[in-house]
């Protein structure tokens, strides 16, 4: 198979890439980003002299490039994790996401479509489904009901995709997972935030009062049910991905200055978001029965680890932190 992966130099772009060549070695992969300000080619050093592996650095909004590189690669099949992503950007700047994730998306399909692509997999959001109450959980068939730009650009690209198979019966899944953690992730997120600032002995912020909840998922049970979609997802289907891991900001905030043996007064509260959605929780239920896949880590475990890899990679992070990572791809890819 050879498969192209759009954003695969973010952090869960990135997770998956490393999965797919860990555990299919004979696939060929094309990994196409734009190297944003969260595109870090470090998360994906050791793989530059694999010979299954290629990175391309182009915009998914740019049609010509892309055009040629589905002309050049004959590929089998698309993973589009390439989006502008973070809530707080998208408020201050929404039109980058109407770019990214919606023009770019339509980029995408219409070239997989004239190329002959075998499936398509668009990676999106649970957000896209909005805000829960303190019950219940979102379904295949919830309502999408966006709160924010970034969510409201990703339901609208979900809705393309739809309309893609619905128009051309084009092979498309769609995948909206909960909130990832682990390895590689930009620290403007609130797990590496934290576990910086508690590194750094800064304060650690927390939104409103912190009962805000999130359903969070290690990357690499994520990474496995993309997988799984990918090569048995039932054409014009939309699964939902998540593994019960519900806990409050300030529940999470805690295990984790638990985990680093910090103290709780570290913990400073700020003025909620705009838009903030309350809770968000999973029903993986049709992933499991249709598919047979299942989360692997629990909370605990998977915090546990993510604790562990970034305070074992503190290069990694310090390049991060301050902008040195961008060094990489000139040493590494300008030549």
């Amino acid at each position: 198979m050879k498969l192209l992966i759009t954003g695969g130099v973010g952090f869960i772009g990135s997770n998956f890439v490393r999965y797919m060549l860990q555990n299919y070695p004979e696939y060929e992969v094309v990994n196409l980003d734009a190297l944003t300000y969260a595109g870090n080619l470090e998360n994906l050093k050791g793989l530059e002299n694999n010979p299954n592996y290629t990175f391309v650095k182009a915009d998914i909004t740019d049609r010509a490039t892309v055009e040629t590189l589905f002309k050049k690669e004959n590929f089998d099949t698309v993973v589009n994790f390439a989006a502008e992503s973070h809530v707080d950007r998208s408020i201050n700047n929404p039109d980058v996401f109407v770019s990214t994730n919606i023009m770019g998306t339509q980029v995408l399909l219409d070239t997989a479509k004239k190329y002959g692509i075998q499936k398509y997999v668009q990676v999106s959001t649970d957000e896209v489904y909005g805000s829960l109450g303190g019950d219940g959980s979102f379904t295949e068939n919830t309502p999408i009901a966006p709160n924010s730009p970034y969510s409201a650009s990703k339901a609208s690209a979900d809705l393309l995709v739809r309309s893609y198979y619905k128009t051309y019966n084009f092979p498309i899944n769609i995948t909206r997972c909960s909130n990832n953690y682990g390895p590689y992730q930009f620290p403007e997120k609130l797990i590496p935030l934290m576990l910086n600032n508690v590194r750094e002995n800064r304060p650690i912020p927390i939104y409103g009062d912190g009962q805000n909840v999130r359903d969070w998922i290690y990357v690499e049970d994520h990474s496995r049910a993309v997988d799984r979609v990918l090569h048995d997802g039932i054409p014009g289907e939309i699964y939902n991905i998540g593994s019960n891991n519900e806990h409050s900001n300030l529940e999470m905030a805690k295990m984790l200055l638990n985990l680093m043996d910090a103290p709780e007064s570290l913990i400073t509260f700020v003025p909620d978001r705009k838009g903030h959605d309350f809770r968000y929780a999973i029903d993986a239920s049709k992933i499991r029965n249709e598919l047979g896949w299942e989360a692997e880590y629990s909370f605990e475990t998977g915090l546990k680890e993510t604790v562990n890899w970034y305070l074992n990679n503190l290069d990694w992070l310090n390049h991060v932190v301050s902008g040195d990572y961008r060094n990489y791809y000139k040493t590494y890819y300008s030549r």
